[in-house]
């Protein structure tokens, strides 16, 4: 893991000394992290906030962005806050006790490729936070802040391109699972607490290094846009490899959701959909009630791996055919989380007809993914 401060070489040999220095002097033994349990209720606003306590979180807004002149693109930003196994009784304001990493891209079909960039540090200081009581993510000039409205405002100013975003709920949070208990594997304590908000109106502006920037002007963008938060602590289950998830906003004002977990041999671990549609009414679907069924895969140029970027899922006697917005998708983070994976616009068509827009995640396909 790389941390990122602009503090020049002098800052990078004081915090390798401090890494030093709080790393080994103690025997203190790992934190005890909270579990997640079916019994407790979310509560929100203020679960929009971080839990430090638990091991992993993350806040993942993407969307579909129109142009002025009617193009689409794809968006992607992820904070993620992972908890350390370091002593949190050490009082080293250097104390590596929080790591905050985010992503972002850019899907843009003119390009016919992914723009996208990484950032990590461990959090302090000012430059790297995952704030309580109210989303409020920050990494050196990357952030959302959740206001009291409920809209959120994202800032990325990325290598490629620059977001300045405003996503602006249209409904109530769609709690995930039993009321936030979402399952992900056989064990109850293979779970995590997850609610979406679908359907946020999006407005803003993008700009493009070498196209936007030759005029030097932003580019409005109106669009709509899912947000995902979630954290938990126990890993996957042993044999699981990677998943492949689904959020979608339906052009009727309905939301779906819908992943499962695969195994090293590419079976089914675990699975779950859920469905709200127009008027607000909630379908569940459990693990023999979704699949995902590969239709047409692209091969990676850079890593060899192929991804199935078309696929048919199904969701009971329902079928939805998802189609990318562009083949090349695919995300390399290995300077931050370690991994590589294929994050994509796709459209989503209902029983052969259009039915909405969503982005579409593919995991663990150049490797399995270390939990």
């Amino acid at each position: 893991m790389r941390y990122v401060f602009r503090r020049g070489w002098f800052s990078a040999i004081l915090l390798g000394i401090s890494i030093l220095l709080t790393a080994g002097i103690t025997n203190a033994a790992p934190p005890q992290f909270a579990q997640v349990t079916p019994d407790h209720p979310l509560t929100l606003p203020q679960d929009t906030g971080a839990h430090p306590d638990f091991r992993t979180e993350w806040w993942y807004a993407t969307g579909w962005l129109t142009t002025p002149d009617g193009k689409p693109l794809g968006f992607q930003i992820t904070f993620f806050r992972s908890a350390t196994d370091h002593d949190r009784a050490n009082p080293s304001a250097f104390a590596p006790t929080q790591l905050i990493i985010a992503h972002a891209a850019l899907s843009d079909p003119s390009l016919g490729k992914l723009l996208h960039d990484q950032k990590s540090a461990r959090a302090g200081f000012g430059l790297a936070y995952a704030k309580q009581s109210n989303t409020d993510v920050a990494l050196d000039d990357w952030r959302i802040v959740r206001s009291p409205d409920g809209s959120y405002a994202v800032n990325v100013i990325a290598r490629d391109f620059t977001l300045k975003l405003t996503l602006m709920p249209t409904q109530l949070p769609l709690l995930q699972g039993e009321g936030g208990y979402s399952r992900k594997g056989p064990k109850p304590a293979q779970a995590s607490y997850y609610y979406s908000e679908p359907q946020l109106r999006v407005s803003g502006t993008v700009l493009r290094a070498g196209r936007d920037s030759q005029t030097g002007n932003d580019q409005a963008v109106t669009g709509i846009a899912w947000l995902d938060h979630e954290w938990s602590t126990s890993v996957l289950d042993a044999d699981a490899s990677g998943w492949d998830w689904l959020g979608a906003n339906l052009d009727d004002g309905g939301a779906l959701m819908a992943f499962q977990i695969r195994s090293r041999t590419g079976t089914k671990v675990w699975a779950h959909a859920a469905l709200r549609d127009a008027g607000g009414k909630i379908t569940q679907f459990g693990p023999d009630q979704v699949s995902f069924v590969p239709q047409r895969l692209w091969r990676s140029p850079r890593t060899d791996a192929s991804y199935p970027v078309q696929s048919l899922l199904r969701t009971g006697p329902i079928e939805w055919l998802l189609k990318p917005l562009q083949d090349d998708q695919e995300l390399d983070s290995r300077q931050s989380t370690g991994s590589v994976y294929w994050e994509g616009a796709v459209t989503v068509n209902r029983d052969g007809k259009s039915a909405g827009r969503g982005y579409f995640e593919l995991t663990g396909y150049v490797k399995p993914l270390k939990f």
